[in-house]
C-alpha cells in the first residue's frame, strides 16, 4: 500500500475519519471514565466506530489512543497499561482497516507544560517513544500528533516517532482566532511557525485540527500552504461549537453545512480532509461525498 504522502502526490484528496471521544460517550463512556482503557474493556464498541468511519468511506482511520500517553493515563492509575492499551488501539483499528485502508494512531499532548518546570523534555519524548513503539507494533501505518499547540512538544513526540519506527508521521495543530484577526495556538503559535518547526523535524503531513469548526479551516489551510507549498495539509475540524441542550452537549454544524466548506477548504491547500469533535460517520460520508463531486466536476 502506497504511503498516504504520496497518494497526495498522485493527486488525490483524501478523507480522514471523524470524532472517537464523543462518539465514545455516545456508547455509554461515562465522565471520569479512561476512554483508551475502553480498547481493553470495551473492545467490541472502539472496533464498532473504526468500521463505522471505513463503512462512511474514510481512507484513513485514527486509533483510540489520544490521551495514551503514561502522563495521561497516569491520572487513571494505569500508566503500567501504556504500552498494552496502545497496542490494542492500533490494532482494532487495523482490524476495522483491513488492508486497503490507513490506520493513523493518534498521539495528543501529555498534558504537562515544560515552561512551567514540572517535565524534562527527555522524560516527554520518553512517553511519546512508548507510546509510538506500541501503535507501531500494533499495526499503525502512520502516527497523527494532533491537537498541540507547543512546537517543543510536537517537535519531542515528531522525533520520538521517527527515531524509533519508520511510520509516516502527521502532526496537528490547534488554532483559534485572536482579536487582531490571526490565528495561534493557546500557546502563541501561528500557522506558518508551526509548518516552519514540523516540517525540518521530520512531519510528512501537517495541518490542523478541532477549534471552533469548518468555517476557521480556509484561512488556517492557506496560512498553512503559504509557508509550506509542497508538503500535504490535513484539515479535521470540529463540527462547531458545542452547545448545552437539556443537559447534553451538541454539536451545531451538520454533516450537509460541513459538505459545503469542503470546497473552499480545498482550494485554501487542504489534501485530505476530516472530523474533529462532534462530527460522525454521517459528517465522514458527505465530505466524500462533496470531494467526489468536485473530482467528476475536473473530470
Amino acid at each position: 500500500m502506497k504511503r498516504i504522502s504520496q497518494k497526495v502526490a498522485d493527486g488525490n484528496i483524501l478523507i480522514s475519519d471523524g470524532a472517537w471521544g464523543t462518539i465514545l460517550q455516545q456508547r455509554g463512556l461515562k465522565a471520569g471514565e479512561c476512554p483508551e482503557l475502553w480498547c481493553l474493556t470495551h473492545r467490541d464498541e472502539v472496533l464498532a466506530i473504526a468500521r463505522s468511519y471505513i463503512n462512511a468511506g474514510a481512507d484513513m482511520i485514527k486509533t483510540n489512543s489520544f490521551g495514551g500517553s503514561a502522563f495521561k493515563l497516569e491520572f487513571y492509575g494505569v500508566t503500567d497499561k501504556a504500552g498494552e492499551i496502545n497496542e490494542a488501539a492500533a490494532a482494532i483499528s487495523r482490524e476495522a482497516a483491513g488492508q486497503e485502508k490507513h490506520v493513523i494512531a493518534s498521539m495528543g499532548p501529555t498534558g504537562k507544560m515544560l515552561l512551567m518546570g514540572d517535565v524534562t523534555e527527555e522524560q516527554i519524548k520518553r512517553a511519546f517513544t512508548e507510546q509510538a513503539k506500541a501503535l507501531k507494533k500494533g499495526g499503525a501505518d502512520a502516527v497523527c500528533i494532533e491537537t498541540m499547540s507547543d512546537i517543543t512538544e510536537a517537535c519531542l513526540a515528531i522525533q520520538a516517532v521517527k527515531e524509533n519506527t519508520s511510520l509516516e508521521i502527521i502532526c496537528t495543530f490547534t488554532f483559534e482566532k485572536t482579536a487582531n484577526g490571526e490565528y495561534r495556538t493557546m500557546m502563541g503559535v501561528s500557522p506558518a511557525e508551526m509548518a516552519r518547526a514540523c516540517i525540518p523535524a521530520g512531519a510528512h503531513i501537517i495541518g490542523s485540527n478541532c477549534g471552533n469548526g469548518f468555517e476557521q479551516m480556509p484561512p488556517i489551510a492557506s496560512e498553512i500552504r503559504k509557508a509550506a507549498p509542497d508538503i500535504p495539509i490535513i484539515i479535521n475540524a470540529n463540527a462547531g461549537l458545542p452547545v448545552n441542550q437539556n443537559g447534553k452537549t451538541f454539536f451545531p454544524t451538520s454533516p450537509e453545512a460541513a459538505a459545503k466548506l469542503v470546497p473552499a477548504i480545498v482550494a485554501a491547500g487542504a489534501n485530505i480532509i476530516g472530523g474533529c469533535c462532534g462530527t460522525t460517520p454521517e459528517h465522514i460520508k458527505a465530505i466524500g461525498e462533496a470531494v467526489y463531486k468536485m473530482q467528476q466536476s475536473k473530470a
